[in-house]
């Protein structure tokens, strides 16, 4: 696994952010939550503690008719990061994997595509070469392997890579490796009149196969990177176009709040500095807000990582949540467990 850390895999995995950032009926992500209307405490898997406290003491006073802090039903709105935030990111983001994954089934079918050297490296896991070719590369493959497909082919690709494959070092499903104490939040976030979206940077339509089932988010709460599509007038489908649409990351995150949700977010969770915009935005709200931020730092139960990362970068957001006093979960700390059990 050394090689995965190479520096050509960083430059490569640095790339792929700016371009791309599950529905396994065998282990479905939401038969794992608690319901907290069942138990006294709607956060069982939280460590008593600051975070946990204050969450609760927010959520109960933004709900009291009679508190000065009320929040209309209307207007609670939360905004979930993916990557880092309700499932692991390490070594590199998912999707990549899923990338990869689809590159090798194309391949297959189309065994002439190996000529080209991108896709040749790419197959053979050639990082060093990938990184050769820089950001453009990084596109083409993103757009080869999310691109020229319809809606359904590409659902169903998404669908098949998540019950085929384990992750390399945790030999778990994918969509196992979601974090059981945020399952608890949304929950009870729901049960308190919440919507609960997912903002992501990872791709829409990739979220959207897993979203519902893992987390309880429907489709169209599901807000993420994307690419063109058109309708087919012929065949009656939505064709998926090789053309990148909108980058759901850092400052991409308000601009997609507002396209798509309208209101400014009141609760906001995420992981690294990707969401430092979304959190800056949520500051803005006039009705109050809550920012949520998860720092990785159990090396034993998932990965400990942060400003030095290549994947999550926790920098700029950390020293912003200390000044503004947003809540920081720590992971080893305040998770009595990390993965559903």
């Amino acid at each position: 696994m050394k090689k995965l850390f190479s520096t050509g895999l960083v430059v490569v995995i640095s790339l792929l952010m700016l371009v791309i950032y599950t529905s396994d009926a065998s282990s479905p992500g939401k038969k794992y939550t608690t319901d907290s209307t069942e138990t006294a405490d709607p956060l069982l898997t939280w460590n008593e503690g600051q975070a946990k406290s204050s969450i609760i003491s927010y959520v109960e006073s933004i709900s009291d008719p009679k508190n000065k802090n009320f929040i209309e039903p209307e207007d609670r709105i939360a905004t979930f990061d993916n990557d880092g935030t309700l499932w692991s990111e390490k070594p590199f983001y998912f999707q990549l994997y899923f990338t990869l994954y689809t590159l090798d089934t194309l391949v297959k079918e189309k065994p002439e595509l190996l000529k080209d050297e991108l896709i040749k490296a790419a197959v053979d896991r050639d990082f060093k070469t990938l990184a050769k070719h820089g950001e453009h590369g990084l596109v083409k493959l993103a757009l080869i392997t999310h691109g020229n497909s319809t809606d359904e082919e590409f659902a169903e690709g998404v669908k098949r890579w998540l019950s085929e494959t384990e992750h390399p070092t945790k030999n778990r499903k994918y969509n196992e490796l979601i974090f059981q104490p945020m399952l608890e939040l949304m929950d009870y976030l729901r049960n308190n009149d919440f919507k609960v979206f997912i903002v992501s940077g990872g791709g829409r339509d990739f979220m959207r196969e897993f979203a519902c089932e893992t987390y309880g988010v429907p489709q169209y709460m599901t807000i993420g990177s994307s690419i063109k599509v058109k309708y087919n007038e012929e065949t009656k489908k939505i064709q998926r176009l090789p053309e990148m649409e909108f980058i759901d990351d850092k400052a991409g995150k308000p601009a997609g709040i507002y396209k798509y949700i309208g209101k400014k977010p009141v609760f906001v969770a995420g992981n690294s500095d990707g969401d430092l915009q979304m959190m800056q935005y949520a500051q803005t709200n006039e009705k109050g807000y809550f920012n949520l931020l998860i720092h990785h730092t159990d090396s034993i139960r998932e990965w400990a990582y942060d400003k030095e990362s290549h994947v999550g970068k926790l920098d700029k957001a950390l020293i912003e949540a200390g000044k503004n006093n947003w809540t920081v979960v720590d992971m080893e700390k305040d998770w009595k467990t990390v993965f559903p059990e």
